[in-house]
């Protein structure tokens, strides 16, 4: 490959194998998060259905991606990713989805493709494109979603450079600015709460409801180290998943009445109209102790009777409280917005180079062999005759030439490639 032959190659390779990158995506911008969720594919079952979908659509790769109010699928295809495309692409991997939804899916997706597909995934990772920003457990989700699918062999070459990069630019961005430095979710702020009045790691908790927000709520003070729970809800089946998650003890909800064993905590969020936890209630709960104690009350209306507060020592955590908190916490993220944007152009600037790099030495790889080859047939075939007439010293000699030749030959392009490169990325 000659000097004029590469440049012309290292100028153009961009626009070939990146503009195969595509992303589906549906996020609560384009879909109530409850049809979202209907995308979602549980982990044992994903290597064969999206292996399935990758052979039939003749993917050259593919990852699935899928969180609470997010699925993104990221793949390479030579066809044109239009209506026909996805109607056929959800059919396929969705076949027990009414045509209704499906033709909804296809209709409402959001389609990146190219550099602006590296662009979103770029964003997805740093929070910025969340329904909450700044929340970095997304990076996480991002990371395992990867590895997951490149254990099942659904991956390859592209979105491997592509998420490797997406990975250190997410850490950048959390290192380098303050958008995921303060907490906006409910579940976030009021382990904060607790944290700050050094509530000890045996404190009795009541988790009182087992839907989602109390789900998070309780999982989060396990990890933390949190090990006393009882959990009561009016369907204990859900009160009984949630305490074996938890490894304490479930009740149903008409049991709290006569609860008995003390409490130093309640975390409450249940769908009441009244409140749920009255004078009498309170009070049974209590047993006779007279020390203080933290109810973190996340129901709209609130689940704690406003007497209780009045007339006993404690610490009401309503979700008015974790709101108004987590507004100026948002403020404080939105501030940091431009300077994430300001990382992310300049991870996608040097994504692009990244990718070029990798386009040449991909384009090289075949260069050692046909160097080789070549080596061989002068040795073997068109100098033979020659050769032979030399002496065994002379013969050592040309051989040492050719092989220091061959040597040079293989590094040589490479350095030529990188050369262009650096200098096409600095005019």
């Amino acid at each position: 490959m000659n000097i004029f032959l590469l440049s012309i190659f290292v100028i153009s390779m961009d626009k070939k194998g990146l503009e195969a990158l595509h992303i589906i995506a549906f996020t609560h911008r384009n879909l109530p998060v409850s049809e979202v969720g209907q995308l979602h594919i549980e982990e044992e079952h994903q290597k064969e259905r999206l292996s399935e979908l990758k052979t039939s659509f003749g993917l050259g790769e593919l990852m699935f991606l899928s969180t609470c109010n997010r699925v993104e699928f990221i793949f390479t295809s030579e066809s044109t990713v239009n209506i026909h495309f996805l109607e056929r692409f959800f059919a396929t991997l969705y076949p027990e989805l009414s045509d209704e939804v499906k033709a909804r899916l296809a209709a409402n997706a959001d389609l990146f493709n190219g550099m602006d597909a590296v662009s979103h995934i770029l964003s997805v990772a740093s929070s910025v494109d969340s329904m909450v920003v700044g929340e970095r457990e997304i990076i996480t989700q991002v990371r395992n979603a990867f590895e997951l699918c490149r254990k099942n062999g659904l991956t390859g070459d592209l979105i491997r450079i592509v998420m490797r990069h997406t990975i250190e630019t997410a850490k950048k961005v959390y290192t380098e600015t303050n958008i995921a430095r303060h907490p906006v979710s409910v579940v976030s702020l009021a382990y904060h709460r607790l944290r700050d009045m050094n509530v000890p790691l045996d404190s009795r908790i009541l988790i009182i409801g087992a839907g989602v927000t109390n789900t998070n709520m309780s999982r989060f003070l396990s990890k933390h180290g949190f090990t006393n729970f009882h959990v009561f809800n009016r369907t204990f089946s859900k009160a009984e998943k949630l305490a074996q998650d938890l490894g304490g003890v479930a009740h149903p909800l008409t049991d709290l009445k006569d609860f008995n064993k003390g409490f130093d905590i309640i975390i409450t969020c249940t769908g009441t109209e009244n409140h749920l936890i009255t004078k009498e209630i309170y009070k049974q709960l209590l047993q006779g102790e007279k020390d203080h104690k933290v109810v973190i009350d996340i129901a709209i209306p609130q689940d704690l009777s406003p007497e209780i507060i009045e007339e006993h020592k404690v610490t009401h955590i309503s979700v008015e409280v974790l709101q108004k908190i987590s507004n100026e916490n948002l403020k404080v993220r939105s501030r940091e917005i431009q300077h994430v944007e300001e990382i992310l152009s300049e991870a996608l600037y040097e994504f692009q180079h990244i990718y070029k790099v990798r386009s040449v030495e991909i384009a090289m790889r075949e260069v050692p062999n046909k160097v080789k080859e070549i080596k061989a047939a002068a040795l073997n075939e068109v100098f033979k005759n020659e050769l032979s007439e030399l002496d065994e010293d002379s013969r050592e000699v040309i051989e040492k030439i050719m092989g220091y030749m061959e040597k040079k030959y293989m590094s040589m392009p490479m350095l030529m490639a990188k050369e262009i490169l650096l200098k096409n990325n600095a005019t």
